[in-house]
């Protein structure tokens, strides 16, 4: 019976979540989205919904910080420290993209989630960090904010264009542009 319940559990958290990036992928904006109007698309009553979150601020911020923490788990497998290595950590982050594409096309690009990005950003900076260990701490704090603001606006460019690039060409891009600036490209 237990594991019924969790199983149960667990469909209506995923119902839920799906209703509000449905809701969010038609350009409503988290403020005008209510526990109604999540219900009603997830076939579920009001009171299921605040078993398990408290409104769509609550639904939203889980569902973010499930992507982080899955992003995490996912670029925690590699270990970069030179140039090449960089190129496939950043081309493994647009994969991991591309597979979440409605997600990311969603949060990122449609509802604009400044929360969400800079949640992205403290990620790619951390992953980052482990490659620039010679500069002074202040320098890769500035270097690593700029770098990786710049990245994460390209990868919003990327998404709005229907992820025109495969992701191993999108990061040697943004690869290209972090090392070497606006050089010609190779």
């Amino acid at each position: 019976m237990r594991k019924k319940l969790d199983r149960r559990k667990k469909y209506t958290r995923q119902v839920l979540k799906e209703s509000l990036i449905a809701l969010l992928a038609e350009d409503k904006p988290i403020s005008a989205i209510t526990v109604k109007a999540i219900c009603e698309r997830a076939d579920i009553n009001r009171s299921t919904f605040y078993m398990h979150f408290s409104d769509p601020y609550d639904l939203l911020d889980h569902i973010e910080s499930e992507i982080i923490e899955d992003m995490n788990t996912y670029l925690s497998n590699y270990r970069f420290t030179i140039e090449e290595e960089s190129q496939k950590m950043t081309q493994k982050l647009l994969e991991y993209i591309a597979e979440n594409q409605f997600l990311f096309q969603t949060l990122l690009v449609k509802n604009k989630d400044p929360a969400f990005e800079r949640r992205l950003m403290e990620i790619a900076r951390r992953f980052m960090m482990n490659t620039v260990h010679h500069l002074y701490e202040v320098d890769s704090r500035y270097l690593s904010t700029f770098v990786v603001s710049g990245a994460i606006h390209a990868i919003k460019e990327w998404l709005k264009n229907e992820m025109d690039l495969p992701p191993e060409d999108m990061a040697a891009l943004i690869i290209h542009f972090a090392n070497y600036g606006m050089s010609r490209l190779q």
